[in-house]
């Protein structure tokens, strides 16, 4: 009886002193509710996103995009680059310009694109090519062996990462880069001449969307950058009717997140972000 009297009034001083984490802040934001800004490592700087439509704040799908939302939650200011039907090939034009109009003082820069790359049937590809070349070996003879070099092929998806990246860690080697798979993706249909089925269904290739999430996750051990798997981390599974509440419309737009989706997707960014460095300034 007495240990457990003493386990016990151990147990609730450790409850009394305990840290409170920062994450304990951000509990369902209302739309035009300004959170509550917790004191991390994002607080205060500059972060670039690049991407498609569901980054660009043109697109209609939403009022709030998961960036506005991730601002008010970690305290930075963002630099929005998507553009709507962007895919793969445009990130490093988007990059530069970035570079132009800020230069070095960006902190960190986040990728969210390949969705439209899927839907346009870009082969895949590979990520070196390769070629015979002679070099020093120990002892000081020369030897004869297999090289390879980053295949930066603009008609493939990993040539097409190759030279974004390549890119990217030229000019911003001090600024942390993220990349992030797309999402799930079920039926679209804007008009009769666009109509895209959902991921139940292959490409033109035959290929479905999982090759282009799994090569999107190659990238971070080709390029050494994390890669967030929004694909399974967000939870969103547009196939499914009950997440249709997700996503724009139902009817006809289950791609595209809605108000909730991006805050979904905020939601689980916030967690994965504070596992990384802002910068490495």
């Amino acid at each position: 009886m007495k240990y457990m009297k003493t386990t016990t009034l151990l147990f609730s001083a450790l409850l009394l002193t305990a840290e409170v984490y920062p994450h304990a802040l951000i509990s369902a934001p209302a739309q035009d509710t300004v959170t509550e800004v917790a004191p991390t490592q994002w607080k205060g700087k500059k972060v670039a996103f690049l991407g498609d439509s569901i980054t660009d704040p043109r697109n209609n799908g939403t009022k709030k995009h998961y960036w506005k939302y991730l601002s008010e939650m970690l305290g930075f200011t963002p630099f929005v680059y998507g553009i709507s039907g962007r895919q793969w090939n445009d990130i490093d034009r988007q990059a530069e310009k970035l570079k132009q109009e800020h230069g070095d003082e960006v902190d960190a820069i986040i990728i969210f694109v390949g969705t439209n790359d899927f839907n346009h049937a870009v082969p895949l590809g590979d990520w070196y090519t390769y070629s015979n070349q002679e070099v020093q070996v120990r002892g000081g003879g020369m030897r004869v062996m297999r090289h390879r070099t980053p295949d930066t092929n603009d008609d493939t998806l990993r040539g097409r990462i190759n030279r974004a990246m390549e890119y990217l860690k030229t000019n911003f080697p001090r600024q942390q880069i993220i990349v992030m798979t797309p999402l799930h993706r079920a039926q679209a249909r804007f008009s009769q001449e666009n109509i895209q089925p959902e991921e139940s269904y292959p490409n033109a290739l035959g290929l479905y969307i999982d090759s282009y999430v799994e090569t999107i996750k190659e990238t971070a051990n080709v390029w050494a950058v994390p890669v967030i798997d929004l694909n399974s981390l967000s939870g969103l599974y547009p196939l499914n009717d009950q997440h249709a509440r997700y996503f724009h419309d139902a009817e006809t737009d289950r791609l595209h997140p809605n108000d909730e989706g991006h805050l979904r997707m905020a939601k689980t960014l916030y967690y994965q972000l504070l596992t990384l460095p802002s910068d490495f300034k």
